[in-house]
């Protein structure tokens, strides 16, 4: 309001005033009088009119410009002009325009009334809105009352969803399978989709399918021979009971060498399960996991850190350690990797421990020099204790897809192994790796791993591994 009211009136200062004779209204109407119209038709002003306000412009002289300024003062006191908000600023020229023809004084007042101005400027005060502390009484008890209230619903909303969630472990497994599903159960569905007749494209495109999912050729192959004899035996014509089909032959190829998860303890003395595997398979990740699950079982757990050249392999494995609570059994890096387990091994018969894991070091299944010394590690485990180790664990990344195979062949020959663990599988879209490596070398799958957390190695179990993979949502 203080901003608009110096734009409308301006500066007190006394302003520069042309020369403009006063134009006495005797006996004739005032200026406020006036009438809103005037016609055109009205004689022209004057001529001595015409002369005074063509010397506007003009300099004025000093006594014209004090007797001009007692008239303003006069007809200031007489005509107080009230201020409006919607006066509208004419130029110059058109004032002296309207002078010329209704005959009015065109002077403005030299300055607004000391009476006037106050009466403004106490609108303007009185205009301004009212400071934000009259807004205080706000009570702050209800908002309080209403995020209380939404803080219960989402309890009882989560307290009802959890036990859902934990008791559902078959939901997890398929929801951590999704990618595999995607690419082969939801693929066959599409290829079905519409098909009345099964057919040698029919065929060929599925065998497509399995391959992409990592079956193998050999594996593919032999699943659509088995396919095309239903088929010439008129035993299966439905293009969706391929799929049935399917799922009972792979299963059939996991049940082969399927054996129970749960190890089996020895009478006397620990049970020892030595881990191998190339480099960045997850095999510390995974002996970290395999000690949570023993020691919720009840057992006592040692780790041994046999893996002495791989940078920082000793502090991850105690950062395992340290989370189950168990002793890890390690020398200094670079030491031999037979006298870590030799001293492990006297260690855990000592303190009657029930498991010993060995953590081994990574290395490439090509690789002969290294292989070797697989070898020279279990030969002093057998040594110092009759039977052991028990286990000979391989650890694959499921990601590789036939990679795997060739791993699995090459450490097989090295050290004889008797149990695979797969990780990865939740990052992977080639879950068929498990049935191609079962039906191959006939080694039974202990663990998978389908997740980062304590819990996301679970023990394999085929019939729910089938079901998840081949899991159609409805």
């Amino acid at each position: 309001m203080l901003g608009w009211f110096k734009k409308k009136f301006g500066k007190k200062e006394t302003p520069s005033v042309p020369d403009v004779p006063s134009i006495e209204h005797e006996g004739g109407p005032q200026p406020d009088e006036l009438p809103a119209e005037i016609e055109t038709s009205k004689p022209s002003p004057p001529a001595s009119l015409q002369e005074d306000a063509a010397r506007v412009d003009s300099t004025p002289s000093t006594e014209s410009t004090e007797q001009l300024d007692q008239d303003k003062a006069k007809d200031t006191v007489d005509r107080t002009p009230t201020p409006s908000r919607e006066e509208t600023v004419l130029p110059k020229k058109d004032i002296i325009e309207s002078a010329k023809k209704e005959d009015v004084d065109v002077s403005e007042p030299e300055s607004l009334p000391e009476i006037l101005t106050q009466e403004v400027e106490a609108k303007v005060i009185a205009d301004e809105p009212e400071p934000l502390q009259s807004l205080e009484p706000l009570e702050a008890a209800e908002p309080v009352a209403e995020a209380t209230d939404v803080v219960e619903i989402q309890d009882k909303h989560e307290e009802k969803v959890k036990p859902k969630k934990e008791s559902s472990l078959f939901a997890r497994l398929t929801n951590r399978l999704g990618k595999s599903r995607e690419t082969f159960t939801y693929q066959m569905d599409a290829l079905f989709l519409g098909k009345k007749q099964i057919d040698s494209n029919l065929l060929d495109s599925l065998e497509e399918i399995l391959i992409t999912a990592d079956l193998g050729v050999e594996t593919s192959v032999e699943l659509i021979d088995y396919a095309r004899k239903k088929v010439k035996r008129k035993e299966l014509s439905d293009p969706s009971a391929l799929k049935g089909i399917l799922k009972e032959q792979i299963k059939k190829y996991i049940l082969a060498n399927d054996e129970d998860a749960t190890l089996v303890m020895p009478k006397s003395g620990p049970f020892v399960i030595m881990v191998v595997g190339v480099n960045g398979v997850g095999k510390t990740t995974t002996i970290g996991k395999i000690a949570h699950k023993f020691k919720k079982s009840g057992q006592s757990v040692m780790l041994v850190a046999a893996d002495t050249f791989r940078a920082a392999a000793v502090s991850q494995l105690k950062i395992w350690g340290e989370r189950n609570g168990v002793p890890v059994i390690a020398h200094k890096d670079g030491a031999d990797p037979s006298s870590v387990v030799f001293d492990a091994l006297t260690s855990a018969v000592a303190n009657q421990v029930d498991v010993v894991i060995v953590d081994t070091a990574g290395r490439m299944h090509t690789k002969d020099n290294l292989m070797e010394e697989l070898k020279k590690i279990k030969r002093v485990i057998s040594k110092k204790m009759r039977g052991a180790p028990h286990e000979v664990m391989l650890v694959i990344d499921a990601t590789t897809g036939q990679n795997g195979i060739s791993q699995a062949r090459l450490f097989d020959a090295a050290v004889d192994v008797t149990g695979l663990t797969l990780t990865k599988l939740d990052g992977t879209s080639k879950g068929g790796i498990v049935a191609n490596i079962c039906r191959d070398m006939k080694i039974p799958i202990r663990f998978i791993g389908i997740g980062e957390q304590m819990d996301d190695l679970r023990d394999f179990d085929a019939n729910e591994f089938v079901d998840a993979l081949f899991h159609s949502e409805k």
